[in-house]
């Protein structure tokens, strides 16, 4: 009892201090706004990003709260996994090339998984475009896939500057970001925790390791549909 309070407290205090930063940004847009009407085009911009953003956040607390509450999915339906990962790669390759990035998909599993394919979509893209953020610019994020008779291997690899050891365990976690002072990277961190509570839902295990050579692999097992 004293563990999942103390768990609450934390996540309140971080959902706290994540809105307050959008919410003072607005706050000031406003502020500038009604200070120089000259420049309210860039104030309303600024208004514009800030709400996109405590949206999506808003939008993964959500996710990950009816995550946390029931292990439950939502919708059992039969997916072919190349079909749901083609669609995704398809999505993530438009991202990256937008920011000078590039994507290789290797191999192939013409398998059949169980489960929900919305949270499963979200659960695999959101490792990819934890990828794509922490990769250098020209960099390749290498996806492969492979499957036997009982699983499916699905492995993410970056080209950043991977995660210290200490932390590899820790970046499943909500909010936690490795490094969050020496890197530029948008986010809240909590793409890598609701791709876990997704992955073992679907009674599949997701872990992280740092390649050889600099970067971070990330992967996911699913079992397979008899």
């Amino acid at each position: 009892m004293r563990t999942l309070m103390d768990g609450q407290r934390h996540l309140l205090h971080d959902v706290s201090h994540e809105l307050r930063s959008p919410l003072a940004r607005l706050q000031a847009a406003i502020g500038l706004a009604h200070q120089q009407p000259d420049k309210i085009g860039a104030s309303l911009e600024r208004i514009e990003r800030e709400s996109v953003r405590m949206d999506k956040l808003i939008g993964e607390l959500l996710t990950l709260s009816r995550l946390e509450v029931s292990t439950a999915l939502p919708r059992y339906e039969d997916i072919s996994f190349m079909d749901l990962i083609d669609d995704i790669v398809t999505d993530a390759r438009f991202e990256a090339e937008q920011c000078g990035r590039r994507i290789a998909l290797s191999g192939q599993a013409v398998v059949t998984v169980r489960g929900a394919p919305d949270l499963l979509w979200s659960a695999i893209e959101n490792v990819i475009r934890n990828a794509i953020k922490h990769s250098s610019e020209g960099g390749v994020i290498e996806i492969g896939i492979s499957a036997d008779a009982d699983r499916l291997e699905l492995s993410v690899c970056d080209c950043g500057p991977g995660v210290a050891h200490k932390d590899l365990a820790s970046i499943f976690k909500p909010f936690f970001r490795s490094n969050a002072a020496g890197n530029n990277v948008d986010g809240h961190g909590l793409g890598l925790a609701i791709a876990q509570r997704v992955i073992d839902a679907h009674r599949g295990t997701i872990r992280a390791s740092n390649r050889e050579g600099g970067g971070l692999r990330v992967d996911i097992v699913l079992p397979l549909l008899h």
